[in-house]
């Protein structure tokens, strides 16, 4: 993620979840499909080069996504 996609998804920022790259639990699946909105808790890094956001589901649970993967919501 680059320094101006970063600034722009800020802990506790309101997104949604427009699409997912990489296989997910069926429950998650089913979640996204009810209610695909959160609130960023984090980061995280994904490989030597990419960061991900971390995001509290309506439920409670938390996932982490790629950058492109979100919208603010």
């Amino acid at each position: 993620m680059s320094q101006a996609a970063t600034s722009s998804v800020t802990v506790g920022s309101k997104v949604k979840i427009t699409r997912v790259r990489d296989r997910i639990p069926a429950a998650m699946v089913q979640l996204l499909l009810r209610d695909a909105s959160g609130t960023v808790k984090g980061y995280k890094m994904t490989d030597g080069s990419g960061v991900g956001v971390v995001v509290e589901l309506s439920d409670g649970s938390t996932g982490w996504f790629f950058p492109d993967e979100i919208s603010a919501a």
